[in-house]
């Protein structure tokens, strides 16, 4: 569920959609990105041949907080359709998506008091899953039947367009399937994709032949009455406490767009295990400490200025979500003592830590918004 192109994509989804931040655009949830890159494997790909991408080191792949570049999972279902065909990498990427392999976006189908509830529920909160600045999904009620609706700008020629397209529509199927807790057989399915030679991947996928090709848009048409009989295991309450996780998860989510990204998570992480230094940090990130530096200069930062970031924030979590002493917190945060934090809190916000602990929350964060990035 991903862009392959740059024309723009409508909007999809209620007024009261989340307000996404301009970092979420161009990447996608690390589950998705497991989820192609689990269709990979299986189809005998090497790892080599896509390991290097921003977001498949496991630290990131293996990480819900982390959000992966679009254009990386594009990348590992371009080389899906290079193994198989379109219409196969899509039943196979369909099948491999079971309930909870895409997080939170799953139970707001499942959990709905009415499979239709959910699946609007879904289109609001598509960005927990997808990059919405490329994909959206929009929700039709007409009479007797309810139609599902996917953009995305992508070439119909593109054969990692179409399975993508193709994904989608078998996974709307399947989560309205696991909410209704049997199987729905769409009315019909309509696919912007070219007409492919064979379609019986397709024919399995959606559990009927009564599937078009060639159309600007690729939808999938159910039975309303299919998706407004109650869910059997709705829970009253359920799907609000849903919409507000999806809420904190997309506010929470770490976005990975360039090297600086992939950089200063791995300086944090080894910030919060061991002693940081430029050799460890390289090692973790399979470089060697000339290549680290060189990047950084490229990049417009220094090493000592990433470091000094890395303590600030870690500095601020201490002073203001432990009751850890100065002394402690300074050990804990890389300064030989307490004069040493006292030196760089002054130089940062222009007050003592034990000053901007006692200011609380609220004006600490007035105090950062002011001191302003160091990097």
């Amino acid at each position: 569920m991903q862009d392959y192109g740059d024309d723009p994509v409508p909007s999809a989804g209620p007024s009261s959609a989340p307000v996404l931040a301009h970092t979420h655009r161009g990447t996608t949830s690390s589950a998705l990105t497991r989820l192609n890159v689990k269709a990979a494997d299986l189809l005998g790909i090497p790892l080599e041949r896509y390991a290097h991408l921003l977001g498949v080191a496991p630290e990131h792949l293996n990480d819900d907080l982390f959000r992966t570049p679009t254009i990386t999972s594009i990348r590992i279902v371009e080389l899906a359709t290079v193994h198989a065909p379109w219409t196969d990498v899509a039943l196979l990427l369909a099948r491999q998506s079971s309930i909870g392999s895409l997080g939170i976006w799953d139970y707001l189908i499942t959990s709905a008091p009415t499979p239709l509830e959910g699946i609007r529920d879904a289109s609001t909160y598509l960005a927990t899953v997808v990059d919405v600045s490329a994909d959206s999904l929009q929700v039709t009620e007409n009479g007797e039947v309810v139609t599902l609706s996917h953009f995305n700008a992508g070439d119909r020629a593109h054969e990692a367009a179409c399975a993508v397209r193709a994904c989608a529509l078998g996974l709307y199927q399947r989560r309205l399937g696991d909410a209704a807790r049997r199987h729905l057989v769409p009315v019909r399915v309509i696919l912007a994709a070219r007409t492919p030679r064979r379609h019986d991947a397709l024919i399995e996928l959606y559990g009927t032949d009564a599937i078009e090709f060639e159309a600007p848009v690729s939808s999938i048409t159910f039975l309303a009455s299919d998706l407004k009989s109650p869910t059997p295991h709705a829970q009253p309450g359920l799907s609000t406490v849903l919409r507000r996780h999806a809420d904190q998860t997309l506010a929470t989510s770490i976005p990975l767009h360039n090297w600086l990204d992939l950089f200063r998570t791995a300086l944090a992480s080894v910030h919060d295990e061991t002693a940081v230094t430029m050799p460890t940090v390289a090692r973790r990130l399979a470089i060697s400490t000339r290549t680290l530096q060189r990047r950084l200069d490229a990049h417009g930062t220094t090493w000592s200025d990433e470091v000094e970031g890395v303590r600030r924030d870690h500095v601020d979590r201490l002073l203001h979500g432990s009751d850890l002493s100065i002394n402690a917190i300074a050990a804990r945060s890389g300064y030989a003592d307490a004069r040493g934090l006292r030196r760089a809190v002054q130089r940062w916000y222009g007050t003592t830590p034990a000053a901007l602990r006692s200011a609380g929350r609220t004006h600490h964060r007035t105090i950062r918004a002011e001191a302003g990035p160091l990097r």
